[in-house]
């Protein structure tokens, strides 16, 4: 049987960019094709509701999809959710460095591709909560719902007439979730 070859989080960090989105679960390497337009729209417009109110009320740093969190090491774990959120605390002096981010994000957000599993998602929902993500939002396009999870037994689905919001993590956020996936033009 061939033993299979590990790759650590610099080797990830210093791969060249062929367009894919890599991540590592626990030293093997994975890879997704660039999500689709619906994806990148829902993601982005969630990530300006966020970030306008973090950097608003100086709460800490929203980050894009492209961002690597080091969730686990030896053998490296490094997730990129769609969007995250650390709290400003977290921010090491400086802003963030060059490299992915040490830790896991208090927020991190899933928006759901046509082609996603359930497993791969109750994969990445268990693997963000155990490295201590305090939560984690999934949104589902196709029926136009968001998952909330803050802990591996504790989870609320929230629908098109409910309200998404911060919590303790982002104290103040509201947003309905109809926002998320109404067109705004």
């Amino acid at each position: 049987m061939a033993t299979r070859t590990l790759v650590t989080e610099d080797e990830l960090f210093h791969m060249p960019d062929d367009g894919k989105r890599y991540e590592l679960v626990r030293g093997v390497l994975t890879v997704g094709e660039p999500p689709g337009a619906q994806h990148g729209s829902i993601a982005m417009r969630l990530g300006i509701l966020l970030g306008h109110h973090a950097l608003a009320n100086r709460l800490g740093v929203v980050f894009a999809a492209e961002t690597g969190f080091v969730l686990a090491r030896d053998p490296d774990t490094v997730r990129a959710p769609d969007i995250a959120f650390v709290r400003k605390d977290r921010i090491p002096p400086g802003g963030p460095g060059p490299k992915y981010f040490d830790g896991a994000p208090d927020l991190a957000v899933e928006v759901l591709s046509p082609d996603d599993t359930v497993y791969e998602v109750e994969e990445k929902v268990e693997e963000c909560l155990a490295a201590g993500v305090a939560a984690v939002w999934v949104i589902n396009p196709k029926r136009r719902r968001v998952t909330v999870y803050e802990s591996d037994v504790t989870h609320r689905v929230l629908h098109e007439g409910d309200a998404l919001e911060g919590g303790d993590i982002l104290p103040g956020f509201r947003c309905a979730v109809r926002e998320i996936f109404d067109w705004p033009l």
